[in-house]
C-alpha cells in the first residue's frame, strides 16, 4: 500500500469541500430568496435535517468510525479487506432498510421530537409531508458514506469528495427549474432530496467499482468480524446520538421563536463552509492514515501526522473565526438579504453567526483529536465526553432561552463544543507520544493567534471604512469582497512576517510522502 500523502490529500479533500460548501451557499441562497424564513421554508429545513442527522448518527458519525481504522488495518495487513467491505455494506443496508420504513411511518413523533413548537400551525404538516417524501435518503447516503470510507482509505479521495457537490449541483438545478416551470418549490426540493441520494450512490458505487472493489450485494451474514465492528461500532453510535440530541435540543428551543429555524440553518450555512473545508478534510484523511500507521508501528509518522494536521487546521480555522465574528453583520446583509429575507432576518442569522464563530475553532478539533481515538478502535471515551457535553448544552440551551431568547442555542453548541475539546485533548495524556504536541506546533501556535488579532484590527477597520458601500445595492458585493481580501491579505502578510507558517513547509509536504 502506497502511504497516505497527508497535506496533499487534506488540500486535495479541503478543495472539493470548499467547491461543495460553495454550492451549498448558493442553494441556501436561492432557498433565502425564493422562500425567505417563512414556514415552506422552515418545514423544509426541519425534514431535510432528519435523514441527515441519522445518517451522522449511523454512518459518518459513528459507523465509519469504526469500520475505516478496521477496513484500513485490513489493508495495510493484506487481509481480506474485501470481503469485511461487503459484509458491513449488505449489514448496514439491511438496518437502514428497516429504520427508513420506520422512521416514515413515524414522521410525525419524528417532528414534534424536532420542533414541537410548529404544532398547531402549517408548519407542522408541512414538515410531516416533506419528511415521508426524503427520509429514504439516509439509505442511500448512508450507503455512500461507507463506500467513501473505502475510497479514502485506498486513498482515493478525490471521488468521495466530489459526491457533496453532486448533491448540491442537483438541488440548484431544480429550483431553477421549479422557478421557471411554477411547481411548488417546497415539494420540489422533498422531492429533490432522494433523487439526490440515488444518483451519489450511483456514482460512489462505480468510483469503489474503478478502484478495485466489485462485490455484489446480498444478505448479511454476522461474521466475526462484523461482530467485532458492532461491539467497536455500538459506543461510536450513542456518541453520535448524543450530538444529534444536542442538535435536537437547539431545535427544540429555535422552534418556539418564528423565523429561528431558518436564521439558524442560514447561520449554519455560513460557518460550515470553513468547518467543512478544514474539519472534514482532516478528519477524513488523518483517520485512516493514523490508523495504519499504528498497525505498522510508525509513532514517529502518526505523531507528525496529528502535529502537522492540527497546525495546519488552526493555521486556517482561527482566521476565519475571527472574521466570521467581526464581520457576521455585513456577511449576512450581503449574502442574504434579498426577496423575502429582510433585514430583521439578516441582523438575527448574523447574530447566530457570530456564536457559532466563537466555537469555530473547537469544532475542528473535534475532527483533529477523535481519530487518535478511533484510531486505536477507542469508541469509549469519546462517547463519555460527549454525554458531559451534551448535558452542558442542555442546561444553557434551555436554561437561557427565557433570557437571551433563540441565541440560547448557538451558544449552548460554542460551549459544549469547547467543553467537548477539554475532555478529548485531556485523555490523549493517557495515549503515546504520537499523541502529543511537538516542539514545532507549540512554537507555531502563538504566532498564529497574533496573526489573527492583526488580522481582526484590519477587518474592523475596514467594515467601519466600507460601510456606506456595503449598505449601497449597487456596491455591496465589491465592499464585500474587497473586505474579505483586506483580511485575507493582512493574515498572510502577518503570518509570513511572524513565522506562523512557511511556504517551504507547504511545498515541502506536497513533495514527500509523509
Amino acid at each position: 500500500m502506497q502511504p497516505i500523502r497527508l497535506i496533499r490529500s487534506i488540500l486535495t479533500v479541503g478543495g472539493w469541500t470548499l467547491l461543495s460548501r460553495g454550492a451549498g451557499f448558493a442553494r441556501d441562497v436561492m432557498m433565502a430568496a425564493y422562500l425567505g424564513a417563512g414556514p415552506v421554508a422552515e418545514a423544509f429545513l426541519v425534514a431535510f435535517s432528519l435523514p441527515n442527522m441519522f445518517r451522522r448518527f449511523f454512518a459518518e458519525g459513528a459507523f465509519n468510525m469504526a469500520f475505516v481504522p478496521m477496513f484500513s488495518k485490513k489493508l495495510e495487513g493484506g487481509e481480506d479487506a474485501q470481503g469485511f467491505a461487503r459484509d458491513a455494506f449488505n449489514g448496514l443496508a439491511a438496518v437502514l432498510i428497516v429504520f427508513s420504513v420506520i422512521g416514515t411511518l413515524a414522521m410525525p413523533w419524528l417532528v414534534w421530537l424536532m420542533a414541537s413548537g410548529f404544532v398547531g400551525d402549517e408548519r407542522f404538516d408541512l414538515a410531516v409531508l416533506f419528511g415521508r417524501i426524503s427520509f429514504v435518503y439516509i439509505l442511500f447516503i448512508s450507503l455512500v458514506a461507507l463506500l467513501s470510507g473505502v475510497l479514502n482509505a485506498f486513498g482515493r479521495f478525490t471521488e468521495a469528495s466530489f459526491v457533496p457537490v453532486l448533491m448540491n449541483l442537483m438541488f440548484i438545478a431544480a429550483m431553477l427549474i421549479a422557478d421557471r416551470a411554477g411547481w411548488d418549490m417546497g415539494l420540489t426540493l422533498a422531492w429533490t432530496v432522494p433523487l439526490t441520494g440515488i444518483a451519489q450512490l450511483a456514482f460512489t458505487w462505480v468510483s469503489a467499482h474503478r478502484a478495485g472493489f466489485r462485490f455484489t450485494p446480498g444478505l448479511p451474514k454476522l461474521t466475526p468480524d462484523l461482530k467485532r465492528l458492532a461491539l467497536i461500532a455500538a459506543p461510536a453510535v450513542l456518541a453520535g446520538g448524543v450530538v444529534q440530541v444536542n442538535l435536537l435540543v437547539g431545535r427544540q428551543v429555535a422552534s418556539f421563536t418564528e423565523g429561528a429555524v431558518a436564521w439558524l440553518s442560514y447561520a449554519d450555512r455560513l460557518y460550515q463552509l470553513p468547518l467543512g473545508v478544514v474539519a472534514i478534510a482532516v478528519g477524513t484523511v488523518l483517520l485512516p492514515d493514523l490508523s495504519r500507521r499504528l498497525r505498522a508501528g510508525d509513532a514517529d509518522g502518526g505523531r507528525a501526522s496529528f502535529n502537522r494536521g492540527t497546525e495546519f487546521a488552526l493555521f486556517l480555522t482561527l482566521p476565519a473565526a475571527v472574521a466570521l465574528v467581526v464581520i457576521a453583520l455585513p456577511l449576512c446583509t450581503v449574502l442574504y438579504q434579498r426577496g423575502a429575507f429582510g433585514p430583521d432576518d439578516a441582523a438575527a442569522t448574523a447574530l447566530a453567526l457570530a456564536v457559532y464563530g466563537a466555537g469555530l475553532p473547537a469544532f475542528v478539533l473535534h475532527k483533529v483529536f477523535q481519530p487518535l481515538y478511533y484510531a486505536r478502535e477507542d469508541t469509549r471515551s469519546p462517547f463519555r465526553f460527549a454525554v458531559w457535553s451534551m448535558i452542558v448544552n442542555a442546561v444553557i440551551a434551555v436554561g437561557l432561552l427565557p433570557l437571551i431568547g433563540f441565541s440560547a442555542a448557538a451558544l449552548a453548541t460554542t460551549i459544549s463544543g469547547w467543553i467537548m475539546v477539554l475532555q478529548l485533548w485531556h485523555g490523549t495524556r493517557k495515549m503515546g507520544d504520537e499523541a502529543r504536541f511537538d516542539a514545532r506546533f507549540r512554537q507555531r501556535l502563538p504566532r498564529i493567534l497574533i496573526a489573527c488579532a492583526v488580522m481582526g484590527a484590519a477587518l474592523w477597520g475596514g467594515m467601519v471604512a466600507l460601510g456606506p458601500m456595503l449598505g449601497t445595492e449597487g456596491w455591496r458585493y465589491a465592499a464585500l469582497a474587497l473586505l474579505v481580501g483586506l483580511g485575507m491579505a493582512t493574515y498572510a502578510l502577518a503570518a509570513l512576517a511572524l513565522g506562523a507558517m512557511r511556504l517551504s513547509d507547504i511545498k515541502s509536504a506536497l513533495r514527500r510522502q509523509r
